[in-house]
């Protein structure tokens, strides 16, 4: 398992985020403070609070290096 951090701040960066994170098969999870959803929730990102960064949990050891490279434009 790896960990990042990442932004969401806007509707589209929401949306863009998970359209790229459902193309593979792994979990996926956003942790914020207390609360651990699946970041491939679109209603589920919506409910935690996008002002500040979020810890993404990439629950995978292979292919890491492609998630990375689609993930580049929302890591902090």
């Amino acid at each position: 398992m790896k960990t990042v951090q990442i932004s969401l701040n806007s509707i589209d960066k929401v949306k863009s985020f998970v359209n790229a994170i459902t193309q593979f098969e792994f979990d996926f999870d956003l942790i914020s403070g207390r609360y651990v959803i699946d970041a491939k929730s679109i209603m589920g990102i919506f409910s935690l609070d996008l002002s500040k960064p979020i810890d993404l949990a990439i629950h995978t050891e292979t292919n890491v290096d492609e998630i990375m490279e689609v993930l580049k434009p929302y890591l902090v």
